[in-house]
């Protein structure tokens, strides 16, 4: 990606719109604002310039003037005023001028405004996509060479757009690879027909600015590089995955969530579009953009800080199939579309359950109009088995605690995949970020098994891939100069002190400087965040915050792959750097078709110092997806979590006092036996002597 800008002329210019503005700084822009920003750019040019909008959204305080407002407004203080900013990207539409311009709402003025360099390309945006699948299926070119396949009449084409990808090969311009599908010529008034089960071999690309297909490409279906022309095609059958063409399971007993009292949290709206929520000593605000989808700002537990922002920092996945044009297969799915606009309206009761709160947001259309997202973030609370337990074998008396938590929720559908996304907060000062992959694997048609996939379904071939998160983390453990440490088991020789070969040890090494490390699951090696400046008062040492990721097979691509360079986070599975204003995504700001160089690999190479200092975190985590039949015709959730964890952060632990679990609450309709084992027990006598007696 280039990093060239090139300043434009600002004109004077003033809008007339309300006063009113969020009321809190970390607050995502209300419809007004938009409408504001939008209507300012739009000034800088004669008024038959259209433009392009691909993002319309909060440009965040710098951190040196958000701090002593949060500290402020948690202590009482008086908050210094910081004024609201929006950051726009758009297009001159119908060119490959991308700008960036930030505007000063406050001001009600344009500050800055930039023409980004060659080779910069803006997401998608919902518009967009809809005419290149239309500029796809209505090409003159398109339609002979599907009218080879000779299909039924009335057979429906799909048009699944992805961004073009990079290779270095005549990849300058802003491009879709477009991958045709067909529903099922056999039941076509089915417009939900799973489409994946009907792979074509006809591939157009479009070019943005030309708004038209400028190549066709055919598939390649064999063992090798070779394709051939479409001709008849021997239709498959049908693969669908909607209930009503399953034979549904007839034992299954409801389940219900019930909260009779409501819901233990607290959420407290914040202007028009700030959300600030309170549970079990947890508080955090939330916010929601184009890019990132959820945020979360402030989190503290019991007024303590912890973190500054967490937030899905980007992803990446990368494709097996070595063969034109699905070598480019590589989706960017935060950077070349964005989490915010994709997000899903969730469903009363299907992707939440019990006492649901929902949050909604507004965002933006291609024409920089508002665009009300309706329940995009749900939060609930659900039950999480038992939180801690212990029996006293002697006398039987058992205590249990169950833990609950509260889930933070955004699903998103990218094309054929679906993730879930969520948050989630227990009673014992822990924070989970998990990740359900599911939908429908992305097919391609086929005449032979290749070692790069797997067929799931006659003549079709879903191609082995890689999910790769990077979890971006700014801590603040009881302040914001923390330190990253690792820790290692090591086992200890053998010598007179350890003579049975059996001891071993703990030991820390401190990074001082910005990198990328990994696990290495041999010698236990845990990462953790501390604050030196705050000792724990039972044992004197520094308080902190451990990292548990999940181990992960890191990108396959070479190092001189574009997909390797461009995925700056995919080769470790722990970066840290140092704070900096806007570093917030691993990838780079501008992911679609880019060559790398400006994200996480490159700030790490600073060689800056982060011990106790302000440092962030990006933590990678993962799965190598190997196809399997069990995957067709969707597949079902993989689950990865990633934990946050105190360690001597507290001076108990912190659910002691979570309320005992009891059946007059739980109503379980069975009870197990009470656990009494035989036990014997030694009292001291009057002259010291003890005395065994065996309890039943």
């Amino acid at each position: 990606m280039s990093v060239e800008q090139i300043p434009l002329p600002l004109r004077s210019s003033s809008v007339g719109v309300a006063n009113r503005i969020a009321s809190h700084p970390l607050s995502p822009l209300t419809a007004t604002e938009i409408t504001k920003a939008v209507q300012l750019v739009q000034k800088l040019y004669p008024a038959s310039t259209s433009l392009q909008y691909k993002a319309v959204t909060l440009e965040e305080p710098k951190k040196a003037e958000l701090v002593p407002y949060l500290h402020a407004e948690h202590n009482g203080g008086r908050k210094p005023n910081i004024e609201r900013r929006a950051f726009v990207a758009y297009y001159i539409r119908n060119t490959d001028k991308f700008h960036e311009a930030t505007v000063n709402l406050s001001r009600q003025r344009v500050e800055n405004n930039f023409r980004l360099g060659p080779g910069v390309h803006g997401p998608g945006d919902a518009e967009e996509i809809l005419l290149v699948e239309k500029l796809a299926l209505e090409d003159e070119g398109v339609k002979a060479e599907i009218a080879k396949l000779k299909l039924p009449k009335g057979t429906a084409l799909i048009s699944d757009p992805w961004i073009y990808g990079s290779d270095g090969v005549n990849d300058e311009q802003r491009m879709y690879q477009c991958f045709l599908y067909m529903r099922d010529p056999n039941d076509p008034s089915n417009l939900d027909s799973n489409h994946y089960a009907f792979p074509l071999t006809i591939s157009p690309v479009v070019d943005t600015v030309q708004a038209k297909v400028i190549r066709i490409d055919f598939l390649p279906t064999g063992s090798d590089h070779s394709v051939k022309e479409p001709g008849p095609l021997e239709i498959p059958p049908a693969n669908e995955y909607s209930p009503e063409y399953q034979q549904l399971r007839t034992d299954l007993k409801p389940l219900n969530v019930v909260q009779p009292e409501g819901a233990s949290f607290r959420v407290t709206e914040v202007g028009e579009t700030g959300r600030l929520l309170e549970w079990q000593k947890w508080f955090f605000r939330i916010g929601f953009n184009q890019r990132e989808g959820m945020v979360l700002y402030d989190v503290r537990y019991d007024n303590r800080n912890i973190f500054y922002r967490m937030s899905l920092s980007d992803m990446v996945i990368p494709y097996a199939d070595p063969r034109h044009p699905f070598h480019k297969k590589a989706a960017f799915d935060l950077g070349d579309a964005g989490a915010g606009v994709m997000a899903n309206n969730l469903k009363l009761g299907c992707d939440c359950l019990g006492s649901i709160h929902y949050l909604s947001a507004v965002l933006n259309t291609d024409k920089g109009e508002p665009w009300p997202m309706d329940n995009v973030v749900c939060v609930h609370e659900q039950d999480a088995g038992i939180g801690w337990k212990h029996t006293n074998y002697r006398t039987g008396s058992a205590a249990v605690v169950r833990s609950r938590e509260l889930v933070v929720q955004s699903i998103i559908t990218v094309a054929n995949y679906e993730y879930i996304m969520a948050f989630i907060f227990n009673q014992a000062g822990e924070v989970k970020y998990e990740v359900r992959a599911t939908g429908v694997v992305s097919t391609q048609p086929t005449e032979v098994e290749v070692p790069w996939g797997t067929i799931v379904h006659p003549g079709v071939l879903a191609a082995h891939h890689q999910h790769i998160f990077s979890l971006r983390i700014d801590p603040a453990i009881d302040g914001h100069n923390n330190r990253l440490i690792y820790e290692e088991a090591h086992p200890m020789p053998r010598s007179d002190f350890n003579p049975h070969g059996v001891g071993y040890t703990v030991e820390q090494t401190l990074v001082e400087k910005s990198g990328g490390f990994d696990i290495n699951v041999d010698r236990n090696r845990t990462f953790k965040i501390q604050n030196t400046s705050s000792r724990n008062p039972i044992n004197g040492k520094a308080v902190g915050y451990k990292i548990q990721a999940p181990p992960f097979q890191k990108m396959l691509a070479d190092t001189d792959s574009f997909h390797h360079k461009r995925a700056e986070f995919a080769d470790h599975n722990l970066y840290v750097t140092k704070y900096r204003d806007g570093e917030l995504y691993a990838g780079g700001k501008y992911t679609n078709q880019s060559r790398g160089g400006d994200g996480v690999r490159a700030w790490a190479n600073r060689d800056d110092n982060v011990a106790d200092t302000d440092l962030v975190v990006f933590v990678q985590f993962g799965l190598q997806h190997v196809t399997r039949v069990e995957d067709f015709p969707v597949m079902p959730c993989e689950i990865i979590e990633v934990a946050f964890k105190p360690v001597n952060f507290f001076d108990k632990n912190p659910a002691l006092d979570v309320p005992p679990s009891k059946q007059e609450v739980n109503r379980s309709t069975l009870l197990s036996e009470q656990h009494h084992q035989p036990s014997l027990e030694a009292k001291v006598g009057e002259k010291g002597e003890l005395c065994c007696s065996s309890k039943l």
